[in-house]
């Protein structure tokens, strides 16, 4: 298996509002260094898996709304707790309609498996892992 894997970041305001969460029910800010890896059994004629530069706009255009925003105010998040593995997985969907939409170049049709790994600290991480 091949991957291509680029790097971002947001900044979001969010409260996780249950006991389990301490003192992070309340509001409170992170931000989040988000790599995003795309996998492809194979490599095209030029020896790309994906164009780096294609993955590294599409990446950055998935951020751009979820960025200084708070996200208990936002619709996509409404009804749902907002945690690192829920935040993954919402970027995860908006990466594979990307990929589905033929975003990422004519080796879109390649990607077989994305993963969506969110950086919380130098210590801390989560992420969301499929196959499309």
């Amino acid at each position: 298996m091949f991957a291509v894997e680029v790097r971002d970041h947001i900044m979001i305001a969010h409260s996780l509002p249950r006991p389990v969460f301490g003192p992070a029910q309340g509001m409170h800010g992170a931000t989040f260094v988000v790599d995003a890896a795309f996998f492809t059994k194979d490599v095209d004629e030029d020896g790309l898996a994906v164009d780096i530069g294609a993955a590294t706009t599409v990446l950055s255009e998935v951020l751009k709304p979820l960025n200084y925003q708070n996200l208990d105010e936002l619709a996509v998040f409404k009804g749902k707790v907002s945690t690192t593995e829920v935040i993954a997985k919402h970027i995860f969907d908006q990466l594979a309609q990307a990929v589905s939409d033929k975003r990422l170049g004519p080796g879109s049709h390649r990607i077989c498996r994305l993963k969506v790994m969110l950086h919380e600290s130098h210590a801390a991480r989560g992420w969301y892992e499929a196959d499309l």
